[in-house]
C-alpha cells in the first residue's frame, strides 16, 4: 500500500477497532476509582455495559481498590430479592468482591457520609469451612459446609446520583456497591435440621438508638432461603473460572430495606430465633 494516507486511515481504522474498547473499559473504571475514592457521586457512565463488560471493569476496579482495602476475603450477593432484580432489569442476583478491610466490627463509630451515596441495610454472612461446597447438589449438602453465620450490618455506597437510572451491569461495575459493613460475633453452627430451619425463618429488626424499629425482614427473604443464595454465589463464581475456599466470607443480601445513614446516631441490627441461645446484635455509631 503506497498511498500514505490510506496507509494512516487504515492503521487508524484498526488501533479504534482493537484500541477503542480497552479505552472506554479504563476510562470507566477511572471515573468509578474517582468517584469512590473522593466521596463523589457518579452521574452516569461513559459507555453502555453489558455484564460481560460490567465484570471486567469490576475486576480492574477491585484491583484497584487492593492497595488501600487489603485482599479479597470473600464475596457478596445484591439483588437476591425478585422485585429489586425486576426494577433493575435482572433475571438473578448480582455478585461483589469483599476485601479485608471493608469488614470491620460491631461497636464501630464512622462518619455518616463514609460514602458518595450511603445506605445502610440488614444483611447476613456466612463462613465457609469446607470447600465441598464447591461439589454440593442441595441446599443441605451446603449447610454442612458453614462453619459460622456472622450478623451484619451492611454498609454499601450507591455510587450513583438518585436521579440516575441503574441496571444491572452498572450495578455490578461499581462492585454491587461494597463499600463497609459491621460484624457481630460468630455463631458457631450445629449441624442438623432444626439449625437449618433457624436459618431460613430467623427474623431481624433495625433499630435506632430508642429501641423503635426503622424496619424488618426474615431469612426467607433470601431468594426465599439463604442456603439458595450461597449456592447461587457458588455457581456464579464458577461460571467466572473460580472456587469457594475455606474461610471465605459470604454476605447473603439485603434483609431489610436500605436505610439513609444520619450523623449522631446509633443503628442496630437484632436477629431474632437465629441463635439457640437468644437474641443476637450488631451495631454502628454515625458521627
Amino acid at each position: 500500500m503506497k498511498n500514505p494516507k490510506i496507509l494512516g486511515l487504515v492503521v487508524v481504522f484498526w488501533a479504534s477497532l482493537f484500541l477503542g474498547p480497552l479505552s472506554y473499559a479504563q476510562d470507566t473504571v477511572n471515573l468509578i476509582f474517582e468517584s469512590y475514592s473522593k466521596l463523589t457521586q457518579l452521574k452516569g457512565l461513559p459507555q453502555e455495559l453489558n455484564m460481560d463488560e460490567a465484570i471486567k471493569i469490576q475486576k480492574a476496579f477491585v484491583e484497584r481498590l487492593q492497595k488501600e482495602h487489603g485482599r479479597p476475603i470473600g464475596y457478596k450477593a445484591g439483588l437476591t430479592n425478585p422485585k429489586a432484580q425486576e426494577t433493575f432489569g435482572v433475571k438473578e442476583p448480582v455478585l461483589g468482591i469483599l476485601l479485608e478491610k471493608m469488614l470491620i466490627k460491631s461497636g464501630a463509630t464512622l462518619k455518616a457520609q463514609f460514602g458518595a451515596r450511603p445506605v445502610s441495610e440488614g444483611d447476613l454472612i456466612i463462613r465457609v469451612g469446607d470447600e465441598k461446597i464447591n461439589h454440593a447438589k442441595t441446599p443441605e449438602e451446603a449447610m454442612a459446609c458453614i462453619d459460622q453465620i456472622i450478623p451484619f450490618i451492611e454498609l454499601p455506597d450507591l455510587l450513583y446520583a438518585p436521579d440516575v437510572k441503574m441496571n444491572g451491569p452498572m450495578i455490578v461495575a461499581i462492585n454491587v456497591g461494597a463499600r463497609l459493613g459491621v460484624m457481630g460475633d460468630p455463631i458457631l453452627v450445629q449441624q442438623g435440621g432444626a439449625f437449618i430451619d433457624r436459618l431460613r425463618n430467623f427474623k431481624l429488626q433495625m433499630l435506632n438508638e430508642r429501641d423503635e424499629v426503622l424496619a424488618e425482614g426474615s431469612g426467607s427473604f433470601l431468594m426465599g432461603d439463604p442456603l439458595k443464595v450461597i449456592l447461587w454465589i457458588r455457581d456464579a463464581l464458577k461460571a467466572r473460572g473460580m472456587e469457594l475456599k475455606r474461610g471465605n466470607l459470604l454476605s447473603l443480601g439485603s434483609i431489610t430495606k436500605m436505610l439513609p445513614t444520619q450523623p449522631n446516631t446509633v443503628l442496630k441490627a437484632r436477629y431474632l430465633e437465629l441463635d439457640p441461645k437468644g437474641p443476637v446484635e450488631v451495631k454502628v455509631q454515625f458521627e
